[in-house]
């Protein structure tokens, strides 16, 4: 009798060491999956109450609503989400110029190529642009996004997005360099001038963020070597 009873407790034990490890590796399975991989994909973003959060849902489920800012990031990550765009405006800071249309809604866009690090060193990427998407209220994510750049897609992912990467799709990368793994640096967006916001109101193309100021001097010279020419003919 004693000898079943020992044999009980033994099979009693196995039984719950079995369950434990099962239980763990449920639990710990997926993360230790989750360090052991790392991508380098575009995440897709939405800005909310002034910071970045890694969208739930894909940009084909997703309907962004009027007012609203969508951001998409390159770099390499392992699924966490800690690789957030480096610029963050607001929405009139992009889309103040662009008036309002019925039947139509306006949604800022960030495309941020990520830093050098994050690519597949074969290119540099290019520096972070922003645009107003102006389309219908029912456009989703992946329509807000080809209405202000070409976009390369691959079984329903986005692969690359204004020619970068120019190939691959979701590539694994075995093992971080420093570089990789250091922290972003933010990037401060410049607010439109007057001159460079009127020059791209009612488009949906982007623009790069460094180059508004640029644009803005243009105009402002053309503009007044205009009046120069006007009054020198009008005194003539």
């Amino acid at each position: 009798m004693s000898s079943f009873v020992t044999s009980l407790r033994h099979a009693h034990r196995r039984l719950v060491a079995g369950v434990v490890l099962a239980l763990l590796a449920l639990v710990a399975g997926p993360a230790l999956v989750a360090q052991a991989a790392n991508y380098q994909f575009w995440g897709y973003w939405q800005l909310t109450s002034g910071s970045w959060a890694f969208a739930q849902n894909g940009p084909d489920q997703t309907v962004p609503a009027d007012g609203s800012v969508e951001g998409w990031r390159f770099a390499v990550d392992d699924g966490s989400g800690t690789r957030k765009p480096r610029v963050t405006p607001t929405f009139d800071q992009v889309c103040a110029a662009t008036p309002a249309e019925s039947g139509k809604k306006r949604v800022a866009v960030v495309i941020d190529a990520g830093r050098e690090a994050d690519g597949d060193g074969t290119a540099k990427p290019p520096a972070p642009v922003v645009g107003c998407a102006k389309v219908a209220t029912t456009a989703t994510g992946s329509q807000v996004l080809a209405a202000v750049s070409t976009v390369r897609v691959d079984k329903g992912m986005v692969c690359g997005i204004n020619g970068y990467p120019a190939a691959g799709c979701g590539g694994e990368v075995a093992t971080l360099s420093e570089a990789q793994k250091a922290a972003d640096t933010p990037i401060a967006f410049a607010t439109p001038t007057p001159s460079a916001t009127n020059a791209a109101a009612g488009s949906s193309s982007g623009f790069p963020v460094t180059a508004v100021v640029v644009v803005g001097l243009a105009a402002l010279i053309v503009l007044v070597v205009a009046r120069m020419r006007s009054r020198s003919t009008t005194e003539a």
